[in-house]
């Protein structure tokens, strides 16, 4: 239980820290900390959004798979 609360205590003094850098620094600085986010953003979007396609395609797959076995047993059954 107290590895766990000191890696929350370390996690929120890490973000405090990031804050108060954050908040200390000039614009310039400011404005490429709010860059990098968007662009790490836009990365995860990205993937989350390929990982979908991925799957609906591997999913669209299987199904025609299903549907021509399927199809396949109900030939043979109906030759019986």
């Amino acid at each position: 239980m107290s590895t766990k609360r000191n890696g929350l205590l370390a996690l929120l003094g890490l973000g405090a820290l990031a804050w108060w850098k954050y908040k200390n620094s000039t614009p310039e600085e400011q404005q490429a900390v709010k860059d990098k986010i968007n662009t790490a953003k836009d990365n995860v979007n990205k993937w989350g959004n390929d990982l979908k396609n991925k799957a609906n395609e591997v999913a669209s797959q299987v199904q025609n798979k299903v549907d021509s076995a399927k199809s396949s047993v109900e030939e043979s059954m109906n030759q019986n």
